[in-house]
């Protein structure tokens, strides 16, 4: 049974309105089980309810559309409690909410992206994406999400099985920036908060755009190693990007590379030893946009700690 969230007599009706919760996406795989543990322990974190949500559409089979519609109803609810008492059962003092919901996965998903703090939907393992992420479901989602959609691999695993509270607070948190002098401000501020909450350090990598001229060879190296050169440029640029969020938020250790690579590899190559890593996505206004952008598909297909795909203007 969800826990009853106590009620503060000094929050207004319009506050509690507008509480955001941790959403998980079900599919009935480990992977958004998986998930659905992640965002468990980011909603307890966070003070924050838990929301799962399975998406359901009736498919006929060959079998008698009663029987079939029963059967398929059955399957979907006993996905939701299978995860709503692996989650109570861990974590007993969180308000957690289910719902099946008849409609597309692509629809549900982005409608309850759009209500939530977060959507968290499950990945399976390297260089291959499954569940919600499989064919263009997932580009749907991730191109269109007006929130952070953030993907957990099937490998996570909760304490008692070697993961858990340990494994989703250890590591820093890693943020992939692209030009220092125009960052948006809800990536740091997602990748801010993020560590805060965690109580990790924050690290942020950056890779230079290169003149066409150069391109990555040793004219660059030789460039960068010159008084001003690109690297040290760069250095100078991102350290004054981040000065007002390292006083915006005083108790988050901060470090930051530049790197003179290609922006995905810069990210990955930091992701090793990360707790979750922070990418951002440029919100395309046309109706048929389905790209998230080369960094977040690398970084989405090759990393192995979370990733939080942050969208922004």
């Amino acid at each position: 049974m969800a826990a009853t969230p106590v009620h503060d007599p000094h929050t207004s009706t319009m506050e509690v309105s507008m509480i955001r919760p941790v959403t998980a996406g079900l599919d009935g795989s480990p992977e958004s089980l998986a998930a659905a543990e992640w965002a468990a322990r980011e909603a307890e974190d966070r003070g924050l309810p838990l929301r799962l949500v399975q998406a359901w559409i009736w498919r006929q089979q060959d079998v008698p559309v009663a029987e079939d519609l029963d059967t398929q109803k059955r399957w979907a609810l006993s996905v939701l409690e299978e995860a709503k008492d692996l989650v109570c059962d861990r974590h007993p003092g969180l308000a957690v909410s289910t719902e099946l919901i008849c409609d597309t996965a692509p629809a549900v998903l982005l409608a309850e992206a759009e209500a939530a703090e977060m959507l968290v939907l499950g990945s399976s393992g390297h260089g291959a994406v499954a569940g919600f992420l499989l064919g263009s479901v997932g580009q749907q989602v991730l191109a269109r999400a007006q929130r952070p959609v953030i993907l957990v691999r099937a490998g996570h695993r909760p304490a008692n099985e070697g993961g858990g509270a340990a494994e989703h607070d250890s590591g820093n948190v890693v943020v992939g920036l692209q030009e220092p002098a125009e960052i948006p401000a809800p990536l740091l501020e997602f990748a801010f908060n993020a560590a805060a909450v965690r109580g990790s350090a924050l690290h942020a990598v950056h890779a230079p755009d290169l003149p066409p001229l150069y391109g990555y060879g040793p004219a660059v190296g030789r460039l960068a190693g010159q008084e001003g050169g690109i690297t040290r440029q760069a250095e100078r640029a991102l350290t004054d990007a981040l000065r007002p969020w390292r006083e915006r938020y005083p108790k988050v250790p901060v470090t930051h590379a530049v790197e003179l690579a290609h922006a995905s590899s810069v990210v990955l190559s930091a992701a090793p030893q990360a707790g979750l890593v922070v990418v951002g996505r440029k919100m395309h206004r046309r109706a048929l946009g389905m790209r998230i952008g080369p960094v977040a598909h690398a970084v989405l297909h090759h990393a192995t700690a979370p990733v939080a795909v942050v969208p922004h203007d």
